[in-house]
């Protein structure tokens, strides 16, 4: 059987990590999982008592609309006034089956086939893959600590002409984020190259020093991307949404309904009961958890000769350079999992070109969790590298 040339995506690292850490968990071995973005809390217990109720009570979970339930819609318009003071008409709000699916949408309902949208590297590798999946050209800017990993006009307007930018901020795998004056900087950029950006928020709400500005706040003229995964704590509910211009409501619903028929109708029960005052409550205490956790993870690293570490002023990652000596993170990621039982993720993942040298910790787990990753992590950095060791496993 013939394979299509686009579906040629290059793997999602951290998610091979997650599956060989299962892999060692489910030999004996006990992992501390520092390789993905997922919060220790889980859910919060309002959305799980309303699925709970849903499911005693005998709901139908049947179809929902294709942009999903209206006072899920209305509820999450409800989160911009009170979070920036941003009126959004419940009409423009597109529920979707996680913030995957509203990539999917947003590049299909944008960008024809050739296309060229700019992207941060390192940046969340699905965006590169999901674009080249569809036939879209993803540049990639390369992004450093001189520009605090984020793109700029200056970057853009040396990447030749573009159809599309992709910000994130807080950004995956940095924590940076972007401030007012530099959105607008490039929302200009954008107007002026007539071409479309998409603003990806989905770790607003876990920010350090100053909440994050939304593009909203700047421009109607964006497609806003979030998810209940990260903030709320509910990975594998899969829920999340859109804010799009009134002008491509209906090209999106129109792709939603044919691709995706609904969002899960059970997930966006759990969403609602999220977004209830007693669910914001709950999700709100657990800001602290990341900062601490964030104030015992990145000074250690700094103290173990991590180089380069990104400021983190949001979401629960650290991004660093790899202490001297240590050459491929490939390398130190399977050392690490394989005679410490730490996971983490190789910069590989997000920098195809630069990553080699670089590595991702997450920091979403418990503190304890975090604080015994610590400890293993160090004395493998006292022990120092085991050369050719991941060529011995394989022989």
């Amino acid at each position: 059987m013939k394979i299509s040339r686009r579906s040629q995506t290059a793997p999602f690292i951290a998610m091979d990590v997650l599956a060989e850490a299962g892999r060692a968990e489910a030999a004996g071995r006990h992992v501390i999982h520092m390789e993905v973005g997922e919060p220790a809390h889980g859910a919060p217990m309002a959305a799980r008592e309303a699925v709970a109720r849903a499911i005693r009570d005998g709901a139908g979970l049947g179809y929902t609309s294709g942009l999903g339930l209206p006072r899920l819609r209305e509820a999450i318009a409800g989160l911009y006034a009170a979070r920036h003071g941003v009126a959004v008409d419940p009409a423009r709000v597109v529920v979707t089956a996680g913030s995957s699916a509203g990539f999917v949408l947003s590049f299909l309902a944008l960008f024809d086939a050739g296309a060229r949208v700019a992207i941060a590297d390192p940046g969340y590798p699905c965006y590169r893959n999901i674009l080249q999946a569809l036939d879209v050209v993803p540049v990639r800017l390369a992004a450093g600590p001189a520009t605090r990993f984020q793109p700029t006009p200056a970057l853009l307007a040396g990447a030749g002409p573009l159809d599309g930018l992709l910000v994130a901020s807080p950004a995956n795998p940095t924590g940076t984020m972007i401030d007012r004056a530099e959105m607008a900087a490039l929302i200009g950029f954008c107007e002026g190259a007539g071409a479309s950006l998409i603003s990806d928020e989905i770790y607003h709400g876990i920010t350090y020093d100053a909440p994050a500005v939304s593009a909203l706040e700047l421009t109607g003229e964006v497609v806003v991307i979030n998810s209940f995964s990260k903030y709320h704590a509910m990975t594998g509910w899969r829920v999340g949404w859109m804010v799009v211009p009134e002008g491509l409501l209906r090209t999106v619903q129109n792709l939603a309904q044919n691709l995706f028929i609904c969002p899960p109708h059970l997930g966006q029960i759990a969403a609602l009961g999220a977004l209830s005052p007693e669910g914001e409550a709950e999700v709100a205490g657990h800001l602290a958890h990341y900062r601490a956790n964030r104030a015992a993870l990145i000074p250690a690293l700094e103290r173990m000769g991590f180089r380069d570490i990104a400021p983190a002023d949001g979401a629960f990652y650290a991004y660093a350079r790899l202490p001297e000596g240590w050459g491929d993170s490939r390398e130190f990621c399977a050392q690490l999992l394989a005679e410490h039982g730490v996971a983490a993720t190789p910069g590989l993942d997000f920098d195809p070109e630069r990553g080699a040298g670089t590595v991702r910790f997450s920091f979403a787990r418990s503190t304890a969790e975090i604080e015994e990753g610590i400890d293993r992590l160090s004395r493998m950095i006292a022990d120092g590298p085991r050369r050719g060791m991941a060529a011995a496993r394989a022989g």
